[in-house]
């Protein structure tokens, strides 16, 4: 029933809206974070669905484990802070709860929806001179029914993922079609085989590629033209070499513009 991020400072409760006053024993950053509100209200506890206004039982994570005040076991994990003595979940009514640690915002809201009676389980951080949200205890059969409820919520998710996958496949298939096609239009003798290919690369989902750029998407003359540009000036020319071998860039551009132009030509295309 401990888990958890580990052991914490702290002891105080809060049944409702309100909380005890400094409890014996407890650390002077503990007194110092209750007087500074040790954020109740400020931090709220409304994660999982429950309103900062709501009436909350608080369960603590001391940062060092104490015996019941009543049966005198332990040390404990978990303690409940009531009348102004430190008691373990067992003699506070809370043995059957199970713990679930924050982290799964929708597990949590549901888990709490399902439960009748839930706590929030907080520890002090000395840091922040308050207390921090750790988890909920809630009853087993409603963490089990909320896990099977998220469990159909991520199949459905996943299927939907799978159905958006498809679509937008199916959509980045026409959409390089009709790409090939506006480049063998505005090339009429630019091979077939090339044009798809130009037109695959330059279409790309989430490239950041001249196709995927708004007048690409448009089917713009001159996105498409550059695409096959500078198709051409990687696949014809030796500018990759060039700029490899260190030449500047607008330096590589210049020697090879001669077969960029000559190829664009050759298939077709009207002049720049």
């Amino acid at each position: 029933m401990g888990g958890g991020s580990g052991p914490v400072a702290g002891m105080t409760v809060r049944s409702g809206c309100g909380h005890d006053g400094p409890a014996a024993g407890m650390t002077a950053d503990e007194t110092r974070g209750q007087r500074a509100g040790a954020g109740w209200g400020a931090e709220g506890w409304g994660d999982g669905g429950l309103r900062r206004s709501a009436p909350v039982l608080l369960v603590i994570q001391p940062i060092t484990r104490r015996l019941c005040a009543e049966c005198r076991s332990g040390p404990r994990s978990l303690l409940v802070w009531e009348e102004g003595a430190p008691r373990c979940l067992d003699c506070a009514d809370l043995g059957h709860l199970v713990f679930l640690p924050r982290g799964h915002s929708a597990l949590t809201r549901r888990s709490r929806e399902e439960s009748g009676l839930s706590a929030v389980v907080v520890r002090f951080n000395r840091r922040k001179s308050r207390y921090e949200r750790q988890g909920v205890l809630v009853e087993e059969a409603a963490l089990a029914l909320a896990e099977e409820r998220c469990l159909a919520d991520a199949e459905a998710r996943r299927r939907r993922r799978v159905r958006d996958a498809r679509r937008r496949a199916a959509e980045d298939v026409r959409f390089t079609d009709a790409f090939a096609r506006e480049i063998r239009r505005l090339y009429p003798r630019c091979p077939a085989e090339r044009a798809l290919a130009i037109a695959a690369h330059a279409s790309l989902r989430g490239s950041g590629r001249v196709g995927r750029s708004a007048a690409g998407r448009a089917l713009s003359g001159t996105a498409v033209a550059s695409a096959v540009r500078a198709s051409v000036r990687h696949k014809e020319t030796p500018y990759d070499r060039l700029l490899m071998s260190g030449v500047p860039r607008h330096e590589a551009r210049r020697r090879i513009a001669g077969v960029v132009e000559a190829t664009l030509r050759e298939w077709g295309g009207a002049p720049p």
